[in-house]
């Protein structure tokens, strides 16, 4: 998985720190007194996802771009992904949001082509047919110093805020359930597991994540056990580093916050 929106300096860095209507698939935020929807992926009939959802791609590579489009599909309309050498997320930002103990994060994907060559413990595997991202923005303080003046160096010249930790939930080829690892290109990006393989392939799958707990897990050794502001949800898919082709499809996305 490449990190969100822009790329770092040399051209695989750049790509991994770029990861930098439908009633089913949008994100609702519950909050403590009120509920407040944001948009969702559909207004009206089009087939593509609206406003505020946004597809960051790769600047200046040339690269193919990872389509999300709205499809009918048991009786529902839902997101498709599908990556044909491409690469891009489909982004919903949000207002740096403080997520409580409780905060979770909800939906369902299914995956109809996998990646066979995709391996992610390896920077030429690093590829994942459908992924559910949190972008937090943690401080810079507290990063190594390297790690820090690279990220600096990456937001003077990025049109889109450069998170300094996002976690990723994904649908991996050859790891097991569970699986913990960080991005073989950045620390800034952390996968967990959640399905793998082949043996649920054509079949609806539900999660519920506790986001706050994961993110503990993930980058609570970096942040003193605070887990920093929510600054965005994406959904994407990768398959440019294995030149390969996937087919992924992702509904009832919700977010419900926690104080």
């Amino acid at each position: 998985m490449k990190a969100l929106h822009q790329p770092m300096i040399a051209a695989p860095a750049w790509k991994y720190l770029c990861l930098t209507g439908l009633t089913s698939l949008l994100i609702l935020l519950w909050l403590p007194v009120s509920a407040q929807t944001l948009a969702p992926l559909v207004a009206g009939a089009s087939d593509k996802p609206a406003p505020p959802w946004r597809v960051v791609g790769l600047p200046k590579t040339g690269k193919l771009l990872t389509r999300f489009d709205i499809v009918p599909l048991d009786g529902a309309p839902v997101l498709r992904i599908s990556a044909d050498n491409a690469y891009a997320n489909l982004v919903h930002d949000l207002p740096a949001l403080t997520i409580g103990a409780g905060t979770t994060l909800r939906w369902r994907w299914r995956l109809d082509e996998p990646l066979p060559l995709a391996d992610l413990t390896r920077k030429s595997g690093d590829d994942v047919p459908v992924k559910v991202c949190a972008l937090f923005d943690l401080p810079l303080t507290q990063l190594g110093l390297v790690e820090r003046n690279l990220l600096r160096v990456a937001r003077a010249v990025s049109h889109d805020y450069l998170p300094a930790a996002t976690l990723c939930y994904v649908w991996d080829n050859k790891l097991p359930v569970g699986s913990e690892l960080p991005n073989a290109f950045t620390h800034r990006v952390r996968y967990l597991v959640l399905n793998s393989g082949t043996a649920q392939l054509k079949q609806w799958v539900m999660h519920e994540r506790n986001l706050s707990a994961d993110y503990l897990r993930a980058f609570g050794h970096e942040s003193d056990g605070v887990v920093p502001p929510l600054m965005a949800i994406l959904v994407g898919a990768d398959s440019d580093t294995t030149d390969g082709s996937s087919l992924a499809y992702a509904s009832d996305l919700v977010l419900k916050l926690s104080p």
